[in-house]
């Protein structure tokens, strides 16, 4: 709650907590772990087409480096990343997450002005309560990826469900 609060006090446009800090929060809860698993960095996503400097993303992380210590913050404004990508242009910070490799971590999170938390998902939320692992798109990075991050040792309910 104290990483959404401080994503949510930036007022960013289209601003969410998203990706594994979201999954591996929904994953470690459905196989009942007592302590979260360490997260690697945390994602925050947002959308402005008229701010696309990357130094603007770097002086956000390190604000919320202030707000909260010891998290690894990882910003950027999806308004630009369709470049580094190679696609369109992304419309939103949801289209853009249909680009992310896996179905389960087009996940994003953030507090509503009442204090509620709001979920919004590329891909619906079927694979990512139900421990479906599942490629979005690119087969041969997926497998790259659950190999790497080694998802299925962490957490061993997950169903790999490939091409």
């Amino acid at each position: 709650m104290a990483m959404l609060r401080a994503v949510a006090s930036l007022g960013l446009p289209d601003g969410w907590i998203a990706a594994g800090a979201v999954r591996n929060a929904v994953w470690d809860a459905l196989h009942l772990y007592a302590r979260s698993t360490p997260l690697a960095d945390v994602d925050v996503i947002w959308f402005d087409p008229a701010q696309i400097d990357s130094d603007l993303d770097r002086a956000l992380e390190a604000r919320l480096t202030a707000m909260v210590p010891g998290v690894a913050w990882s910003v950027k404004n999806q308004a630009r990343m369709h470049v580094r990508n190679g696609h369109s242009p992304y419309a939103d910070c949801r289209d853009a997450m249909r680009f992310w490799p896996e179905t389960a971590t087009g996940i994003a999170a953030r507090l509503t002005d009442t204090g509620a938390v709001e979920i919004q998902s590329a891909y619906g939320l079927d694979d990512l309560l139900g421990l479906v692992l599942r490629p979005s798109g690119n087969e041969a990075l997926f497998r790259e990826r659950v190999a790497a991050k080694r998802w299925v040792e962490t957490w061993p309910k997950l169903l790999v469900v490939a091409g």
